[in-house]
């Protein structure tokens, strides 16, 4: 799975992570059947299937980066999709959200819930089923201490590869396995794996009580045999930081989890205060919170 896991990221994330790449052939070429929502009657083959890769276009100047937009999509708040808080971004807030891929454990997990914990920051952990399996009581510490812990699928796919029955396996078979080893249910929130998504992905997602969560901010830290090192990441933050940010960390990454207690440090004395994503990304059919002084649980406890 390790092995898998990087070789898939170490290409397709280098292609996506500063400027996104859509591809120009549609996948949607399969038959009606498995394109409609038995629970909404939604034609899901009225949806583009174009597959695109979320990428970002970055800037010194501490603005808002854009994002890379799927075929037919205009806005992904639309879909209750989010790359970074954008109301924040807009207030000029200093908010930042912290946000974890738990592709496979790596040895850092403990040693990050230890630093999170001790600067109290809330954050949100993306797990697979394989992660679940091999890591029960560390996905179990993770909703202990507060943290909401999100679906990034069983096998890790390109959602736009499979079909709507498909990607409904690969999220709800991921829902049950949290489930049933850890007694917790799946907060409603999901990481495309590798980033890659479309409009026809974005609403069977949606109407599966999802919402999609990307990123702000990335860099090259999935490959634990190819670190960029602590001092890399740290630069990182503090050459691209920007109100709103909600950067993309994977627990693999030996030097993300050096880096993590410098990088609190950097964003406080910057000013920034650490979030949850709940404050903002809403779920389907959720309305905005009127105050966010408390968390919002957002299992199905």
């Amino acid at each position: 799975m390790r092995k898998i896991y990087i070789k898939i990221c170490s290409i397709i994330m280098m292609a996506f992570m500063i400027v996104g790449l859509c591809s120009g052939v549609s996948l949607g070429t399969m038959g009606r059947t498995g394109y409609v929502s038995a629970k909404t009657k939604t034609d899901y083959s009225k949806y583009s299937n174009i597959k695109c890769g979320f990428g970002l276009n970055l800037n010194k100047m501490h603005k808002k980066p854009s994002g890379t937009l799927a075929s037919g999509v205009k806005n992904l708040s639309e879909y209750n999709a989010y790359y970074m808080d954008e109301k924040s971004a807009k207030k000029k807030n200093k908010k930042i959200y912290l946000t974890f891929d738990c592709g496979y454990e790596n040895g850092n997990t403990k040693n990050i819930l230890k630093i999170l914990k001790k600067n109290k920051i809330k954050a949100i952990f993306f797990v697979t089923e394989p992660y679940i399996k091999s890591n029960p009581k560390l996905v179990k510490q993770m909703k202990k201490e507060g943290h909401l812990v999100g679906n990034h699928t069983c096998t890790h796919p390109q959602l736009p590869t499979k079909s709507v029955s498909q990607i409904k396996n690969e999220v709800n078979n991921c829902a049950k396995t949290m489930k049933k080893y850890t007694g917790y249910a799946m907060d409603k929130y999901i990481r495309p794996p590798e980033g890659c998504y479309s409009r026809r992905t974005l609403k069977v997602l949606q109407d599966m009580g999802y919402s999609t969560i990307f990123w702000s901010l990335a860099w090259h830290d999935w490959d634990p045999d190819n670190q960029p090192g602590k001092n890399a990441v740290v630069n990182t933050f503090k050459t691209y930081y920007h109100p709103g940010m909600m950067p993309l960390i994977h627990v693999v990454s030996r030097s993300d989890t050096e880096a993590l207690p410098d990088v609190i440090k950097f964003m406080k004395k910057k000013g920034y205060t650490f979030g949850e994503i709940s404050d903002f990304a809403l779920r389907p059919g959720e309305k905005k919170k009127k105050t966010s002084t408390k968390t919002t649980k957002t299992s199905d406890e």
